[in-house]
Protein backbone atom coordinates (compact mmCIF):
# COMPACT_ATOMS: atom_id res chain seq x y z
CA UNK A 1 0.00 0.00 0.00
CA UNK A 2 1.13 3.07 -0.79
CA UNK A 3 0.91 6.59 1.53
CA UNK A 4 -0.80 8.82 -1.37
CA UNK A 5 -4.30 8.62 -3.07
CA UNK A 6 -2.48 8.41 -6.09
CA UNK A 7 -0.93 4.78 -5.83
CA UNK A 8 -4.07 3.67 -6.77
CA UNK A 9 -3.72 4.65 -9.82
CA UNK A 10 -0.90 2.40 -10.96
CA UNK A 11 -2.91 -0.12 -11.92
CA UNK A 12 -1.57 -2.76 -14.59
CA UNK A 13 -2.11 -2.93 -17.85
CA UNK A 14 -5.25 -4.34 -19.46
CA UNK A 15 -4.88 -8.28 -19.32
CA UNK A 16 -2.04 -8.26 -17.30
CA UNK A 17 -1.96 -8.28 -13.31
CA UNK A 18 1.26 -6.82 -12.29
CA UNK A 19 1.08 -2.89 -11.73
CA UNK A 20 3.93 -0.91 -12.70
CA UNK A 21 5.51 -0.35 -10.33
CA UNK A 22 6.25 -3.49 -9.64
CA UNK A 23 7.14 -4.55 -12.80
CA UNK A 24 9.97 -1.53 -12.36
CA UNK A 25 11.08 -3.46 -8.94
CA UNK A 26 11.44 -6.38 -10.13
CA UNK A 27 13.57 -5.29 -13.67
CA UNK A 28 15.66 -3.21 -11.18
CA UNK A 29 16.29 -7.05 -8.54
CA UNK A 30 16.70 -9.05 -11.85
CA UNK A 31 19.24 -6.59 -13.35
CA UNK A 32 21.06 -6.49 -10.20
CA UNK A 33 21.90 -9.91 -9.61
CA UNK A 34 19.70 -10.30 -6.81
CA UNK A 35 15.82 -12.70 -7.19
CA UNK A 36 12.51 -11.64 -6.54
CA UNK A 37 9.66 -13.72 -5.54
CA UNK A 38 6.06 -13.00 -6.52
CA UNK A 39 3.13 -14.67 -3.89
CA UNK A 40 -0.46 -15.27 -5.14
CA UNK A 41 -2.57 -17.40 -2.85
CA UNK A 42 -4.45 -19.21 -6.09
CA UNK A 43 -3.55 -22.17 -7.54
CA UNK A 44 -3.88 -23.10 -11.10
CA UNK A 45 -4.40 -20.78 -14.08
CA UNK A 46 -7.44 -18.83 -13.61
CA UNK A 47 -10.23 -19.03 -10.83
CA UNK A 48 -13.22 -18.45 -13.01
CA UNK A 49 -13.75 -19.65 -16.52
CA UNK A 50 -17.06 -18.15 -18.60
CA UNK A 51 -18.30 -18.32 -22.20
CA UNK A 52 -18.06 -14.76 -23.87
CA UNK A 53 -21.62 -15.76 -25.80
CA UNK A 54 -23.82 -16.28 -23.34
CA UNK A 55 -22.20 -15.20 -19.66
CA UNK A 56 -22.25 -19.62 -18.28
CA UNK A 57 -19.80 -19.84 -15.88
CA UNK A 58 -18.07 -23.50 -15.66
CA UNK A 59 -18.80 -24.39 -12.08
CA UNK A 60 -18.21 -27.99 -10.31
CA UNK A 61 -21.44 -29.78 -10.42
CA UNK A 62 -21.11 -31.16 -6.60
CA UNK A 63 -20.26 -28.13 -5.08
CA UNK A 64 -20.89 -24.37 -4.28
CA UNK A 65 -17.71 -23.46 -6.46
CA UNK A 66 -16.28 -22.60 -10.06
CA UNK A 67 -13.82 -24.98 -11.53
CA UNK A 68 -10.22 -23.44 -11.48
CA UNK A 69 -8.77 -24.09 -14.86
CA UNK A 70 -5.26 -25.81 -14.50
CA UNK A 71 -3.70 -25.05 -18.31
CA UNK A 72 -0.79 -27.25 -18.33
CA UNK A 73 -2.76 -29.87 -17.47
CA UNK A 74 -5.83 -29.17 -20.02
CA UNK A 75 -8.39 -29.38 -17.04
CA UNK A 76 -10.97 -27.59 -15.53
CA UNK A 77 -10.66 -28.82 -11.41
CA UNK A 78 -12.60 -27.92 -8.30
CA UNK A 79 -10.25 -27.69 -5.41
CA UNK A 80 -12.66 -28.54 -3.21
CA UNK A 81 -14.26 -31.83 -4.01
CA UNK A 82 -11.19 -32.91 -6.63
CA UNK A 83 -13.96 -33.30 -9.53
CA UNK A 84 -12.19 -32.79 -12.89
CA UNK A 85 -12.67 -32.31 -16.64
CA UNK A 86 -11.16 -32.20 -19.57
CA UNK A 87 -11.16 -27.90 -20.54
CA UNK A 88 -14.03 -28.27 -22.93
CA UNK A 89 -13.51 -26.67 -26.97
CA UNK A 90 -16.40 -25.13 -27.15
CA UNK A 91 -19.34 -23.55 -23.91
CA UNK A 92 -21.48 -26.36 -22.32
CA UNK A 93 -24.35 -24.07 -22.63
CA UNK A 94 -24.68 -22.37 -25.67
CA UNK A 95 -22.21 -24.44 -27.73
CA UNK A 96 -20.32 -21.93 -29.10
CA UNK A 97 -16.96 -21.91 -30.36
CA UNK A 98 -13.85 -20.97 -29.00
CA UNK A 99 -15.65 -18.27 -26.56
CA UNK A 100 -14.39 -19.59 -22.91
CA UNK A 101 -12.37 -16.98 -21.48
CA UNK A 102 -10.47 -16.99 -18.55
CA UNK A 103 -10.98 -14.56 -15.49
CA UNK A 104 -8.60 -13.51 -13.05
CA UNK A 105 -5.46 -14.39 -12.02
CA UNK A 106 -3.53 -17.86 -10.77
CA UNK A 107 0.03 -18.77 -10.30
CA UNK A 108 0.60 -20.26 -13.55
CA UNK A 109 -1.17 -17.20 -15.51
CA UNK A 110 1.62 -14.99 -13.38
CA UNK A 111 4.45 -17.51 -14.66
CA UNK A 112 2.95 -16.56 -18.23
CA UNK A 113 2.89 -12.92 -17.39
CA UNK A 114 6.49 -12.88 -16.33
CA UNK A 115 7.57 -15.10 -18.35
CA UNK A 116 6.87 -12.15 -21.72
CA UNK A 117 8.23 -9.41 -19.07
CA UNK A 118 11.15 -10.94 -18.15
CA UNK A 119 12.28 -13.58 -20.93
CA UNK A 120 15.25 -14.22 -19.85
CA UNK A 121 14.38 -14.55 -16.12
CA UNK A 122 15.23 -18.00 -14.64
CA UNK A 123 11.98 -18.73 -13.06
CA UNK A 124 10.67 -21.77 -10.96
CA UNK A 125 9.79 -22.92 -7.58
CA UNK A 126 13.17 -25.48 -7.01
CA UNK A 127 17.00 -24.69 -7.17
CA UNK A 128 16.19 -21.64 -5.24
CA UNK A 129 19.18 -21.42 -2.52
CA UNK A 130 21.68 -22.30 -4.98
CA UNK A 131 20.40 -19.27 -7.37
CA UNK A 132 20.10 -21.38 -10.33
CA UNK A 133 16.62 -19.33 -10.19
CA UNK A 134 15.99 -15.58 -10.55
CA UNK A 135 12.43 -15.10 -9.96
CA UNK A 136 10.36 -17.28 -7.80
CA UNK A 137 6.34 -17.76 -8.36
CA UNK A 138 4.62 -19.56 -5.57
CA UNK A 139 1.60 -19.82 -3.32
CA UNK A 140 1.01 -20.07 0.57
CA UNK A 141 4.26 -22.68 0.35
CA UNK A 142 6.53 -19.59 -0.26
CA UNK A 143 5.41 -18.22 3.66
CA UNK A 144 6.84 -21.36 5.40
CA UNK A 145 10.15 -20.12 6.75
CA UNK A 146 12.69 -20.66 3.67
CA UNK A 147 15.97 -18.65 3.90
CA UNK A 148 17.12 -17.29 0.40
CA UNK A 149 20.26 -14.84 1.59
CA UNK A 150 19.84 -13.18 -2.32
CA UNK A 151 15.96 -12.85 -2.05
CA UNK A 152 15.29 -8.99 -1.85
CA UNK A 153 12.13 -8.23 -3.44
CA UNK A 154 8.74 -9.69 -2.54
CA UNK A 155 5.70 -8.99 -4.76
CA UNK A 156 2.26 -10.17 -3.45
CA UNK A 157 -0.42 -10.32 -6.13
CA UNK A 158 -3.94 -9.76 -5.06
CA UNK A 159 -3.68 -9.74 -1.86
CA UNK A 160 -7.13 -8.71 -0.88
CA UNK A 161 -7.94 -12.38 -1.58
CA UNK A 162 -8.15 -13.55 2.21
CA UNK A 163 -10.46 -10.76 3.20
CA UNK A 164 -13.51 -11.49 1.89
CA UNK A 165 -16.13 -14.47 2.68
CA UNK A 166 -17.36 -13.13 6.25
CA UNK A 167 -14.93 -15.35 8.13
CA UNK A 168 -14.57 -13.71 11.85
CA UNK A 169 -10.38 -14.51 11.59
CA UNK A 170 -10.11 -13.59 8.07
CA UNK A 171 -8.09 -10.37 8.64
CA UNK A 172 -5.81 -12.40 11.54
CA UNK A 173 -5.17 -15.26 8.82
CA UNK A 174 -4.40 -12.75 6.16
CA UNK A 175 -2.20 -10.34 8.27
CA UNK A 176 -0.24 -13.42 9.38
CA UNK A 177 0.15 -14.95 5.96
CA UNK A 178 1.44 -11.55 4.12
CA UNK A 179 3.10 -10.95 7.37
CA UNK A 180 5.13 -14.13 6.82
CA UNK A 181 5.78 -14.09 3.54
CA UNK A 182 6.85 -10.15 3.64
CA UNK A 183 9.73 -12.08 5.98
CA UNK A 184 11.45 -13.89 2.90
CA UNK A 185 13.01 -10.67 1.17
CA UNK A 186 16.60 -9.47 2.67
CA UNK A 187 17.03 -12.30 5.43
CA UNK A 188 20.64 -11.82 4.84
CA UNK A 189 22.89 -8.75 4.17
CA UNK A 190 21.28 -7.03 1.62
CA UNK A 191 18.22 -4.64 2.41
CA UNK A 192 14.76 -6.50 1.29
CA UNK A 193 11.30 -4.69 -0.02
CA UNK A 194 7.98 -5.71 -0.26
CA UNK A 195 5.52 -4.40 -2.73
CA UNK A 196 1.85 -5.49 -1.78
CA UNK A 197 -1.10 -4.97 -4.75
CA UNK A 198 -4.41 -4.57 -2.88
CA UNK A 199 -7.47 -2.46 -3.96
CA UNK A 200 -7.87 -1.16 -0.38
CA UNK A 201 -5.08 0.43 1.03
CA UNK A 202 -7.55 1.67 4.07
CA UNK A 203 -7.90 -1.59 5.32
CA UNK A 204 -6.56 -2.35 8.50
CA UNK A 205 -4.64 -5.07 7.67
CA UNK A 206 -2.98 -3.63 4.83
CA UNK A 207 -2.51 -0.99 7.03
CA UNK A 208 -0.25 -2.37 9.59
CA UNK A 209 2.25 -4.17 6.72
CA UNK A 210 2.95 -0.72 5.37
CA UNK A 211 3.52 0.72 8.76
CA UNK A 212 5.17 -2.53 10.33
CA UNK A 213 2.84 -1.52 13.66
CA UNK A 214 1.99 -5.16 14.27
CA UNK A 215 0.90 -4.55 17.53
CA UNK A 216 -1.13 -1.77 16.74
CA UNK A 217 -2.90 -4.21 14.47
CA UNK A 218 -3.41 -6.70 17.15
CA UNK A 219 -5.05 -4.25 19.43
CA UNK A 220 -7.74 -3.22 17.68
CA UNK A 221 -8.26 -6.57 15.98
CA UNK A 222 -8.47 -7.38 20.14
CA UNK A 223 -11.07 -4.61 20.45
CA UNK A 224 -13.46 -5.13 18.03
CA UNK A 225 -13.81 -8.51 19.14
CA UNK A 226 -14.54 -7.51 22.71
CA UNK A 227 -17.16 -5.35 21.63
CA UNK A 228 -18.95 -7.75 19.12
CA UNK A 229 -18.74 -10.64 22.03
CA UNK A 230 -16.86 -12.60 19.53
CA UNK A 231 -13.80 -14.82 20.59
CA UNK A 232 -11.73 -15.18 22.41
CA UNK A 233 -14.27 -13.19 24.43
CA UNK A 234 -17.14 -15.01 23.66
CA UNK A 235 -18.40 -18.53 22.83
CA UNK A 236 -19.56 -19.30 19.24
CA UNK A 237 -21.30 -23.28 18.33
CA UNK A 238 -21.87 -23.38 14.58
CA UNK A 239 -24.43 -26.35 13.42
CA UNK A 240 -24.08 -27.59 9.79
CA UNK A 241 -26.93 -29.42 8.23
CA UNK A 242 -26.14 -31.32 5.50
CA UNK A 243 -27.82 -34.18 3.22
CA UNK A 244 -28.49 -35.01 -0.14
CA UNK A 245 -32.28 -34.29 -0.24
CA UNK A 246 -32.65 -30.97 -0.56
CA UNK A 247 -36.08 -30.39 0.86
CA UNK A 248 -35.22 -32.58 4.34
CA UNK A 249 -32.25 -29.92 4.62
CA UNK A 250 -34.01 -27.29 4.68
CA UNK A 251 -36.86 -28.85 6.85
CA UNK A 252 -34.74 -30.26 9.43
CA UNK A 253 -32.65 -26.32 9.84
CA UNK A 254 -35.93 -24.76 10.04
CA UNK A 255 -36.79 -26.79 12.79
CA UNK A 256 -33.49 -26.25 14.41
CA UNK A 257 -34.27 -22.40 13.98
CA UNK A 258 -37.56 -22.82 15.89
CA UNK A 259 -36.27 -24.39 18.59
CA UNK A 260 -33.06 -22.74 19.14
CA UNK A 261 -31.96 -21.32 22.19
CA UNK A 262 -32.68 -17.57 23.67
CA UNK A 263 -32.29 -15.96 26.36
CA UNK A 264 -29.69 -13.80 28.42
CA UNK A 265 -26.33 -14.22 26.95
CA UNK A 266 -27.01 -16.55 24.35
CA UNK A 267 -28.12 -15.45 20.68
CA UNK A 268 -28.84 -17.85 17.28
CA UNK A 269 -28.35 -16.67 14.14
CA UNK A 270 -29.93 -18.98 11.23
CA UNK A 271 -30.43 -20.73 9.38
CA UNK A 272 -29.25 -19.42 6.13
CA UNK A 273 -26.94 -21.56 3.44
CA UNK A 274 -23.41 -22.23 4.41
CA UNK A 275 -20.71 -19.95 2.05
CA UNK A 276 -20.44 -23.76 0.21
CA UNK A 277 -24.03 -23.95 -0.01
CA UNK A 278 -23.14 -27.56 -1.47
CA UNK A 279 -20.32 -29.65 -0.94
CA UNK A 280 -19.54 -32.86 -2.60
CA UNK A 281 -22.73 -33.56 -3.39
CA UNK A 282 -24.28 -32.45 0.32
CA UNK A 283 -26.38 -29.63 0.24
CA UNK A 284 -25.44 -27.42 3.33
CA UNK A 285 -27.12 -25.31 5.76
CA UNK A 286 -26.13 -23.23 8.58
CA UNK A 287 -26.77 -22.35 12.22
CA UNK A 288 -24.83 -19.97 14.56
CA UNK A 289 -24.84 -19.85 18.58
CA UNK A 290 -23.31 -17.07 19.96
CA UNK A 291 -23.02 -16.81 23.79
CA UNK A 292 -21.18 -15.33 26.48
CA UNK A 293 -17.80 -16.96 28.31
CA UNK A 294 -19.61 -17.75 31.49
CA UNK A 295 -22.69 -19.94 29.40
CA UNK A 296 -22.01 -23.94 28.91
CA UNK A 297 -22.63 -23.84 25.23
CA UNK A 298 -22.31 -28.05 25.18
CA UNK A 299 -24.95 -28.30 27.70
CA UNK A 300 -26.69 -25.98 25.60
CA UNK A 301 -26.42 -27.04 22.87
CA UNK A 302 -27.58 -31.11 23.42
CA UNK A 303 -30.87 -29.86 24.85
CA UNK A 304 -31.27 -27.70 21.81
CA UNK A 305 -30.39 -31.07 19.71
CA UNK A 306 -32.75 -33.14 22.01
CA UNK A 307 -35.97 -30.65 21.52
CA UNK A 308 -35.67 -30.78 17.59
CA UNK A 309 -35.06 -34.72 16.39
CA UNK A 310 -34.21 -34.50 12.92
CA UNK A 311 -34.57 -37.69 10.18
CA UNK A 312 -31.50 -40.03 9.83
CA UNK A 313 -30.79 -38.99 5.88
CA UNK A 314 -29.89 -35.65 7.78
CA UNK A 315 -26.54 -34.96 9.51
CA UNK A 316 -26.15 -32.48 11.83
CA UNK A 317 -22.60 -31.28 12.52
CA UNK A 318 -21.94 -29.33 15.82
CA UNK A 319 -18.24 -27.18 15.87
CA UNK A 320 -17.74 -25.56 18.85
CA UNK A 321 -15.84 -22.55 18.54
CA UNK A 322 -15.10 -23.37 14.91
CA UNK A 323 -11.99 -22.51 12.71
CA UNK A 324 -13.97 -22.70 9.89
CA UNK A 325 -16.83 -20.70 8.44
CA UNK A 326 -17.48 -22.50 5.53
Amino acid sequence: PGQSPDWRLTIPAQSAWLSPPLLADLRETLDGGEQAMLFLNRRGYAPLTLCRACGHRLQCPQCTAWLVEHRRAGRLLCHHCGHSVALPGSCPACEAQESLAACGPGVERMAEEVAEAFPGARHAIAAIEDHDVDLIIGTQILAKGYHFPMLTLVGVVDADLGLAGGDLRAAERTFQLLYQVAGRAGRAERPGRVLVQTYMPEHPVMQALASGRRDRFVEAEAKAREEAGMPPFGRLVALIVSGRDEAAVDAAARLLGRTAPRGPGVVTLGPAPAPLGMLRGMHRRRLLLKAEMNIGVQAVVRRWLARAPVPRRVRVRVDVDPNSFL
